[in-house]
Order: C-alpha cells, then structure tokens, then sequence
C-alpha cells in the first residue's frame, strides 16, 4: 500500500464536478468555486430537467456524473441549483461522496469571510436555519436511540431528534445574540445621527469594486480582492464634496460631509436564509439617502447584475431610495469601447467612473451633491448670525460668498427644504427660496428628516 504523502494531501484543492440547469451559464458558479478554493475537474449542463422525486431527474444520467465522479476522482458534486434534503440523501448514497447546491457553496463562503461578531453569528444562523432540514443524511442508522426501556417509560429519543433539538436550541440563542448586536448597531446609528449628516450607501453585485471605490474616495483601508464576497461587514466613512467656491473673486475649496457605506455584495439566487440573516447590515442600505449602484463595466453580463441588485433592493424595502448607476472599471475598457457604448446606451444617466485610476470622480461627487443637497439656494445673512456659516459649511456647500456691508451673501446647495430640514429651518429666515417651498413640503421631512 503507497504511503499517503501527509503535506500534500493537506494542500490538495478539493476536486468538484459541476452540474448545471439546461441552457443555463455556470461561469458564475465556477467563480463561487474558485472562491471556496476548491478546483473544477469538469462542468456537466443538463440537456433536460424530469420530474423524478429521486435524483431531479433522469436516473440513467445521475448515474452517468456519479461514475464520471468516480472516474475523475472527485470529491464533491456541486449542482447550480437548489436541490432538496430528500434528493441530496439520494445522490450521496449513488455517488459515494458529498453533494451540495449553489446554496450552501455561497455559505461555506460566508463562513470563510465572516470576521466581526455581527457577520459570524449571521452566517451561523444562516448556516443552521439550512441544515436543519438537512440534518438527516448525516445519518446511517435512523433508529438509534438514547434514554427510556421499552414498557417502561416510552422508547426515548432518537440522536436525529437531539440534534434537531440542539439545532432549534441554538438557533434561538443566536437569533437573541443578534437582537442585541442589532441593538448596539442602532446606538452607533443615533451617534452618528447627532450630526446631520446626508447618508450614501454603496451597493452592487459582489466584486464590481464597491470596496475598492470606498478606499478611493474616502482612504479608507477595507480588505479588497479580486474575489467574490471579499468583504461582508459593512463599513463606514466620512467622504468630504468638495466644491469651488467664488469668494469676492478668489477661489477657495469648501467641502461638505456625507457618511459614505460599503454594504454586502449581491449575487443571483442569494439564499433568503441570507437576506434575513444579514438584515440588520443591509439595512445600511435601506435607511441610505441615496444608493450608489456599483455596476462592474467590464463585465459583460452587467445589465442581468443590475437586475438582480434592483431585485435584492426590493427585496430589503429599498425600491424608492434615490440611486445613481455607477459605472465602474471602465479603465478595462479600452480595447473594448463597444461594452461602454451599450452600457452607455442602457444606462444613460449612468456616472463611468474607474477606482483605480480615480477618473471621473469629480462627475461622480458633483452627480452626489446634485442628489443629496438640491439645487442652489441664496442666502443673506447678517453679520451677527455669521456663525451660522459653520453649520452651512458643515451639512451644505457654499458654492459663492460675499462679504457685503448689508450682510455676508452666500448661494449654498444643502439649504433646500426637502434635502435638509435642519438647516433650512435656520437659513430660513434669510431666504425667500426657502419660505416659498415651506408650502406642500411638509410630507417629505418625515421621510428624509427622520435621520436628522
């Protein structure tokens, strides 16, 4: 008998064969593999789908990917799709090794990259809520029992229904775990809320370059790589609008402040097990005032990533928040400008941004201030109020100011009703553009105004 060589059997990448759905593309399924380390020896697509209770389908072509299993010494079948308990039972008893769907591949990579408490207890809530259906085929024997003698007292439980228990136990002691991280999240949310700052969320397909994006605009140093799912916490960051400014004829640099945040990424078929789990994060998302939707240009499949991103957006309650489409990574496209024309072409109101190169970024922050602070208003204000100018500076740019003898003029973009409710309340004094809009707006300040 050959001696097993210990190191590389440690290193040795896990072998997969992946099944997919007829006519469907894997390539997305490849990347999720690649990112979970294990290796593709061969992909098989379906040419049909029957209704068989046992394996999903046909059983001459189950046995068919298990004897090619065999063949290629595989250790794992990996199918595109979801499959349920009872089938995967199945497949593991024809083909003598581990099978999985889609699902719980995205979960073991979750698993992988959880790092803060908060994505730790999500992804192990998430990772119980799907075994527990599951939980069988771990089993051989169904029938082994612990506690009680028969004609005594019942013939007790058996080990699967103790681990169930178990399962249920923990579940509840995680989702309790949660609530109070939940809880902790809220508290930072009223610290930041002290200053009334505008809120940005990133939000997109999982590696379009959101976190990249993040560290460009704001130096932050959040773990970036080419890789699905790379990052899973949400991070957030002050970023400064920076404007020019006509002051009595000199220019000047004056900036605004919004908190800019780096959400989860998105993918095709995210388990809703996820979605729950990671509820309180993608609420990040939901309470934003406005969505940057991060679309990865050079990708040609970008337009189906931006409808599943929309899809998952609705899914959160977040269908009406104000978005820009960010297009990024155009600095790929240079060989390639027929991809940029019809994304282009789709997304006319589109921002084509690169953040590697940083092109584009001032369309991109002056596309934000236009969302977020609204159009430009004109204020006078008297010289003994000219304290308010630190608040204006604060929450709004200043796009001119004069200093005149009846008052410091100023034209200020974050003064308009509906943007800013604070401060227009305290510049309302000294503008007309203000006072006009005071009538019908009420409305929107619940909606906006609340995080204020």
């Amino acid at each position: 008998m050959d001696l097993i060589n210990l190191e590389e059997e440690e290193t040795r990448k896990i072998k997969a064969v992946l099944v997919g759905a007829p006519e469907a593309d894997i390539s997305e399924l490849k990347g999720l593999v690649d990112t979970l380390g294990y290796e593709v020896v061969r992909s098989v697509i379906l040419l049909r789908m029957e209704q068989n209770p046992v394996y999903g389908f046909g059983k001459g072509k189950a046995e068919e990917i298990a004897a090619l299993s065999k063949e290629l010494e595989a250790d794992i079948i990996i199918f595109d799709f979801e499959i349920s308990p009872r089938k995967q039972r199945n497949w593991e008893k024809l083909a003598k090794i581990p099978v999985i769907d889609r699902q719980e591949v995205i979960l073991r990579i979750f698993a992988q990259r959880a790092q803060t408490k908060e994505a730790v207890l999500q992804v192990q809530l998430a990772q119980l809520e799907y075994a527990r259906p599951r939980l069988a085929h771990s089993y051989g024997d169904m029938a082994r029992q612990r506690g009680g003698n028969f004609g005594s007292k019942g013939s007790g439980e058996t080990q699967l229904e103790l681990d169930i228990r178990k399962i249920r136990e923990k579940i509840q002691q995680l989702k309790k775990e949660l609530e109070q991280v939940v809880r902790d999240r809220q508290t930072q949310r009223k610290r930041r809320e002290r200053v009334p700052l505008p809120t940005c969320a990133l939000a997109g397909y999982t590696n379009a370059g959101k976190s990249s994006l993040l560290n460009a605009l704001t130096g932050a140093d959040v773990f970036v790589e080419d890789k699905l799912f790379a990052t899973l916490d949400p991070t957030t960051r002050k970023l400064q609008l920076k404007s020019s400014v006509k002051t009595s004829g000199d220019e000047k640099g004056f900036a605004a402040n919004i908190l800019l945040t780096d959400t989860v990424g998105f993918i095709s078929n995210l388990p809703h097990s996820l979605v729950n789990a990671f509820k309180s994060t993608l609420e990040e998302a939901q309470r934003a005032n406005l969505i940057l939707l991060v679309l990865d240009a050079s990708d040609e499949k970008a337009e189906e990533q931006y409808n599943t991103v929309v899809k998952v957006l609705e899914e959160i309650g977040a269908e009406n928040t104000p978005r820009i489409i960010v297009l990024n990574k155009i600095d790929k496209l240079t060989e390639n400008p027929a991809q940029l024309a019809k994304l282009s072409s789709t997304f006319p109101d589109s921002v084509k941004i690169s953040a590697k190169t940083h092109e584009g970024f001032q369309q991109l922050s002056q596309r934000i201030c236009d969302e977020l602070l609204g159009k430009e208003i004109d204020c006078v204000i008297p010289m003994e109020k000219q304290a308010l100018l630190n608040e204006a500076r604060k929450t709004g740019i200043i796009t001119e100011e004069n200093w005149l003898d009846d008052g410091i003029h100023i034209k200020i973009k974050g003064g308009e009703l509906k943007k800013n409710p604070r401060l227009s309340a305290l510049l309302s004094p000294f503008s007309e553009n203000i006072t006009e809009e005071k009538e019908g707006q009420g409305g929107f300040k619940k909606k906006f105004g609340s995080d204020w």
